[in-house]
């Protein structure tokens, strides 16, 4: 892996290596957020996975994942309010 800037890296690694990867980011965490993205067969091309900071949390919106602030519109949202999003 190359550490293209502080704290990312870019690599090419097997399924395993990945998941071991992102094991010990989990457990070493103290504060802050750890992302992971990753080549996969769905609709995107790849998959996300957060891990920290629990404000932004991934939302599979029919089969696109996208990342979501938990604010009030938020919080609307995900109570089944839906008109926020014609505004």
């Amino acid at each position: 892996m190359v550490e293209v800037q502080t704290g990312v890296f870019v690599g090419r690694l097997s399924a395993v290596v990945r998941d071991l990867l992102w094991e010990k980011c989990k457990e070493r965490l103290r504060g802050g957020r750890c992302c992971q993205a990753y080549r996969m067969n769905n609709e995107q091309g790849y998959a996300v996975r957060i891990a920290g900071d629990e404000r932004r949390v991934l939302v599979d919106l029919d089969g696109i994942v996208l990342p979501a602030v938990q604010s009030e519109p938020w919080k609307a949202f995900n109570e089944g309010n839906h008109s926020i999003l014609d505004k």
